[in-house]
Order: structure tokens, then C-alpha cells, then sequence
């Protein structure tokens, strides 16, 4: 029998308190460190990273020296106190360039990397959750109510958290602890955040790190209400501070995801009452209360599924796909018409409303014919042929080669509705005109009726999952072919997407703007149509409570293009599934994830 493969040996992680901006001072540690007792993969920074004196001692220039590469950083070091006179102007650039979510850090300099706002990341298997800057009035170098509520979302997940990263104490941390042999310093409020406390009695991390205090304080471990681990506090001193208190301190913790049941469980001698709450119950792993993970969808999907109609003429209307291509897969089981003579007026370019409809309510902004004649669109000035070349090299248009045709789960009269390719999480959906048109908002208030159709569908079919559906779509000028993205967020998070959605806009630079702020379905849409303009490029999402916000994206920003992905990626906190080329399926699986999906959506979907 072959021998089992070694256990890899639990990262080793260097803990550092306020650096005061004396960079110098701290990297010549970790170096003798490292060089004694190393190899360290990561230096974690809490407290104020930067000078508290602004130019004065010449401690902003340690950071210059980085930051303009005349010296540089030994380890992987992560810093979250960014606040100080000199902290804005040294982060401006990095802050600029900055786009979307960067919950493993913003590199400012090789090896420095700004944990800004609040996260969660996996470093070297260990699960770290931050909060950066300290309690204030708000500005650069505070934490901000956003970032608290992410991290109250952030709780909710499944999982036990490694590290907790702060730069001030939890108000209380010493309750229930031996305080015979402590400095004063320990014991002396000024310095505690009540607002951490509330979170670390939340989040239960093993580990919380903070700085501030100027004194070394590692307390007993302590249980936790409603969890099995024990959670230690470790306060940090200032770098170089002259009462020689320990400033730097290292630790080997074995990722919680890879421990046995029996270690995570297990309680030293000198443990203690929780400080925060009131004393846990020792009950066994297996007995905790569970947090429902993400990947329970399946049940759902277990329940009686209405036979599909088959057959049925549905009062004479065209099928897209057989009128652009000749063709339909669904062959004598679609619900619509195959008509030869709407297939050779589609190819001479007939728009597809009045041949279905025999009228169009877009009128002159159509670029199709409205005529039977042959006569073109008087607003299309291009050749058909090169009308039809942009259709068959569009992903979205039923007629196109490269369309994947077997994501499509329901066809309508002018959507259709199609799982995400690269998707987010199982049930991620994709609303798309059938008529090649760049924005959901251009498409007649008849396909708007529709549209509406397949929403309220959705929702239900996400509330039997006990999930809230969230809307959004990214109207670009370069856009080709609209997409309205449709994403499942588990109830207990639904209520955080409001504040987590301002915190992105907060972090790029903008504000969102509320198209209904009473909440109001009813004519949102219509609001949001009459607020946007062909040319302009926007994004906008729709809330589980129904408000929509709204971000005109001016000409010359530079707006991500995955921005709604991105964020509900770090609400769910899987940020490694933010770029859907990360999340790619063999063609089996997709076939697999639909027709799971057709069984659970068939009741609603309206196009049945």
C-alpha cells in the first residue's frame, strides 16, 4: 500500500504592530527574523501603518524609499492602518488606480499590499477577514458603516474565519480574563472600539490582531456562543517603541478548513468565558448550529414538475429562431410558427415586430424595414450583408454560429432566457432580447411587458429556494447585444446588497443615484428608460426590495465591465469567481446545470 502524502506544513505568519511609518526599522526585523527562525510566508501590519507626524522625523520617507523602489519590502507584508497626515498623499495613486474588488490587497509597491475597506481572503489556505482604518467621523482613514455592515455579511457565511485583522482593541476583550499580572495600559479603555467587539463576537475568528494601545497583550483563548473553536486576542505594541514591549510576534496557525473535528474543538487548560457574550455551550461539532452553505440548491429542485405542453400553436406568432436561421431545434414541439415566407422577408432585411406583429413601435429608431416591398429602413444606412456579418459573430443572436444554444433554457416573443456561461453560481441567469439590440432599455414597451414576465418568474422561482433575485445590466456605447443579468443572493443576505452596492460605487469613486426611492415597482422601469439615452453608457441594478440605482457612466471613466459580478461576488465571498473565465464548465456539466434548472423553472416559466 502506497504511503499518504505528507501534510503540508502550516504557513508561518509574522504579526506586526503600529509601524509608525518607520519602515526601516520593522523590514530590518523581519529580516533577523527570518534569517533565524524563517522562512515567513506573509508580515500581517495592524495599527496606524504610516507616521502620525506627518513630515516631521523623517518617518514618511521610509515609506517613500518603497513606494519609489530605493529599497524594498522582504515579505509578502498586508497593512489596514491607512490613516496618518502623510497616508492620502501616499496612497492617492494607488487609490486611483484601483478598480473593482481587491479583497487580497491593493499592491502599492512589490511585496505592500493596502487592505482597504473590509474583506475577506484566503492567504497561503488561512481565512483572513480586515477592517481597515480606525473609528472616526468619516474621511480618508476611518471605517465607514458600509464597511461594518459588509463584515456583519461577511459573518453569515459558512466557515470558521483563521485571522481577524483590526487596528484597535474590542471593547472588554479583558472580561472574564486573569488581569492580575497586565499593565494598566491593558486595563485602560482609551483605545477599544465597542463597534469590534460587536463584530469579533460575530465573526468568532481563532485569531484577532490588533495595535493601537502601545503594549503587548496576548490573552487566554476564549469560547465562543454557538461555535466550537476557541478564539485568542493578541494586541500588538508600536514598532520600535521605547519601553521595548513586544512589537513584532510570530505565529503557524493550520488553516481551520484542513483541521480534524477533535482539533478544532479542542479547549486548553486556561480558557475561558467568552468577554463579548454569554458563555458558549460545549456541544459537539456535529451538534452546532450549521450555517446553510451555497451548495444545497439541488433540494429545490426536487419537487413535481408540470408536464410541458407540447405542440400548441401559440396564436399564429413567428419563431425567431426558425424566421433569422431556417431552423429550430425544438422542430414540431415549439410553441410558435415556422413560416418559409417570414424566413426570406427576415433575410432581406423586414424588421421581425412587423413581421410578427405587423407593426413596430420603434418607428424611425429601427434600423430594420417595415415594408414587404423590399424597401430598407430609411435610419439603416448599412448593407444587409453587413448587418447579418455582426449578427452571426454575436454570442447573444438565436441565428449566430457562436450562440450556446444549449445554455438557453426558455424562449419568449422577444427575450429568451439563458444560464451564464462562466456563471457566478449555479442559478446565474441571463435575460436577452432575441433581437440583436444593445440595451434592454432600447427594446419596445411590448417586449418591456415580457421582460416583466420572465422577472416576476424568476423571483418566484428564487423564493422557493428562500434566495431574492438581483437585477443589474451594463450599458456600454461599445455594447452589441444586451444582457440583463440575474443573480439568486440566500435571504439573510439579501438585506446587505443595498449597502454593499454603495460601499463599490463609494470605493470607484462614485454615487448611485435612486431611480424610485419609495421602493416602487411600478413604472421603475419606465423611469429608468426615460433617464437614459441611446449613447450613453450606464449601470444599474435592481434590488431585492426594488429600488434601482442608477450610474451614468461619463465618457472618459473607466468603468469595470464585470462591476455587478464583482460585488455579489463579494457578498457571497467568492472572490476567486469574480471573472467568469475562472468559472468555465465542460459543455456536459452546462447541459447538466440547465436541464436541472428547466425541471425547478418549468412552473414558472412563462413561455410554457
Amino acid at each position: 500500500m502506497a504511503a499518504a502524502p505528507p501534510t503540508p506544513a502550516p504557513p508561518r505568519i509574522l504579526l506586526a504592530g503600529d509601524a509608525h511609518g518607520r519602515l526601516h526599522q520593522l523590514f530590518k526585523r523581519v529580516k533577523s527574523v527570518n534569517q533565524s527562525t524563517g522562512p515567513f510566508h506573509a508580515l500581517l501590519c495592524v495599527g496606524q501603518f504610516f507616521s502620525p507626524a506627518g513630515d516631521a522625523e523623517g518617518a514618511p520617507g521610509d515609506v517613500a524609499d518603497y513606494l519609489e523602489g530605493r529599497a524594498a519590502v522582504p515579505i509578502p507584508t498586508y497593512f489596514t492602518g491607512d490613516y496618518g497626515p502623510a497616508a492620502p498623499r501616499l496612497l492617492s495613486k494607488a487609490a486611483a488606480g484601483a478598480r473593482g474588488f481587491a479583497p487580497g490587497g491593493i499592491e502599492i509597491c512589490p511585496n505592500l499590499f493596502w487592505l482597504r475597506g473590509s474583506n475577506r481572503f484566503t492567504l497561503h489556505g488561512l481565512s483572513v477577514v480586515y477592517l481597515s482604518g480606525k473609528k472616526g467621523p468619516g474621511g480618508p482613514g476611518c471605517y465607514s458603516q458600509d464597511d461594518v455592515d459588509a463584515l456583519r455579511a461577511l459573518a453569515e457565511e459558512p466557515g470558521i474565519v483563521d485571522l481577524f485583522l483590526t487596528n484597535e482593541w474590542p471593547t472588554g476583550v479583558v472580561n472574564e480574563a486573569d488581569t492580575s499580572n497586565v499593565p494598566n495600559q491593558v486595563l485602560d479603555p482609551l483605545g477599544c472600539d465597542p463597534v469590534i467587539a460587536e463584530l469579533v463576537a460575530e465573526i468568532k475568528p481563532r485569531y484577532h490582531i490588533a495595535g493601537t494601545k502601545g503594549v503587548f497583550y496576548s490573552r487566554e483563548p476564549y469560547v465562543n456562543d454557538s461555535a466550537a473553536h476557541v478564539t485568542r486576542f493578541i494586541g500588538l505594541a508600536n514598532v520600535g517603541n521605547k519601553e521595548k514591549q513586544k512589537f513584532i510576534h510570530a505565529i503557524s496557525p493550520t488553516p481551520a478548513s484542513t483541521m480534524s473535528s477533535a482539533d478544532i474543538h479542542a479547549k486548553p487548560p486556561n480558557t475561558t468565558l467568552s468577554p463579548y457574550a454569554a458563555p458558549a455551550k460545549s456541544v459537539p461539532i456535529e451538534e452546532a448550529p450549521k450555517r446553510p452553505a451555497d451548495n444545497t440548491d439541488a433540494q429545490y429542485w426536487r419537487y413535481d414538475v408540470k408536464r410541458q405542453r407540447q405542440g400548441e400553436a401559440e396564436g399564429g406568432r413567428l419563431c425567431f429562431k426558425f424566421t433569422s436561421s431556417g431552423s429550430c431545434p425544438r422542430g414540431s414541439k415549439c410553441h410558435y410558427r415556422h413560416d418559409e415566407e417570414a424566413v426570406e422577408h427576415y433575410q432581406r432585411n423586414v424588421c421581425f415586430d412587423f413581421l410578427n406583429k405587423g407593426k413596430c413601435e420603434r418607428g424611425p429608431e429601427c434600423k430594420f424595414a417595415h415594408s414587404l416591398s423590399g424597401e430598407t429602413s430609411v435610419r439603416d444606412a448599412r448593407p444587409h450583408s453587413e448587418r447579418r456579418r455582426v449578427e452571426s459573430s454575436c454570442w447573444f443572436c438565436l441565428s449566430s454560429p457562436d450562440v450556446e444554444s444549449h445554455l438557453v433554457v426558455s424562449i419568449g416573443e422577444a427575450y429568451y432566457c439563458a444560464l451564464a456561461k462562466g456563471p457566478l453560481v449555479p442559478d446565474h441567469v441571463l435575460l436577452i432580447p432575441v433581437e440583436h439590440c444593445p440595451s434592454t432599455l432600447m427594446m419596445p414597451s411590448e417586449a418591456e411587458i415580457e421582460l416583466g414576465r420572465y422577472k416576476n418568474a424568476l423571483v418566484k422561482y428564487f423564493e422557493k429556494q428562500g434566495k431574492a433575485a438581483v437585477f443589474f445590466e451594463w450599458v456600454s456605447q461599445n455594447s452589441r447585444h444586451a444582457n440583463l443579468q440575474v443573480v439568486p443572493v440566500p435571504f439573510p443576505k439579501s438585506d446587505a446588497v443595498n449597502k454593499i452596492f454603495h460601499l463599490a460605487a463609494k470605493r470607484l469613486g462614485f454615487e448611485f443615484s435612486v431611480v424610485n426611492p419609495d421602493g416602487g415597482a411600478k413604472g421603475a422601469r419606465e423611469s429608468l428608460r426615460s433617464q437614459s439615452e441611446s449613447k450613453s453608457s450606464l449601470f444599474y441594478v435592481e434590488l431585492p426590495e426594488g429600488k434601482i440605482l442608477l450610474h451614468m457612466i461619463d465618457s472618459n471613466e473607466k468603468f469595470p465591465a464585470q462591476f455587478g459580478r464583482e460585488v455579489l461576488a463579494g457578498l457571497l465571498s467568492m472572490a476567486d469567481r469574480a471573472d467568469w473565465r475562472n468559472c468555465k464548465l465542460s459543455k456536459e456539466e452546462e447541459s447538466q446545470m440547465v436541464d436541472d434548472f428547466k425541471q425547478g423553472f418549468r412552473e414558472f416559466d412563462p413561455a410554457e
